[in-house]
């Protein structure tokens, strides 16, 4: 994937949370075990999200690029961040939103819970 596409994807996807009343704590946060793109708060809860862009969907759609080694690694990746971090979370969650380019028009799907 380009990365300015999905750069842009996830640009698009900060603001689509923040509009939904989500607060962004952490963008791309890296560990070893690879980058949680979007890390907000909803009240008290802490949700990570995948973020995943396409321009079409000739591969797949993007959701399915999602695979088990790629949720355990964001698993882990959540783990390191939360004992990195002073915070008392009631619940804790993964999302997924894709971002899918359809000529002029964007296409966002937001799966709360997704994994």
């Amino acid at each position: 994937m380009n990365h300015q596409l999905g750069k842009k994807g996830e640009a698009i996807a900060a603001d689509y949370l923040r509009r939904k009343g989500y607060r962004i704590v952490k963008q791309n946060f890296y560990t070893r075990y690879g980058e949680v793109d979007i890390i907000c708060t909803q009240g008290r809860d802490i949700i990570f999200v995948e973020v995943k862009t396409r321009s079409n969907t000739k591969f797949g759609y993007p959701e399915e690029a999602i695979t088990y080694k790629k949720k355990q690694h964001i698993r882990k990746a959540a783990l390191i961040y939360l004992n990195q971090t002073e915070g008392n979370f009631k619940e804790l969650r993964f999302d997924v939103i894709t971002i899918l380019f359809d000529g002029e028009k964007i296409n966002i799907n937001h799966i709360e819970n997704a994994f």
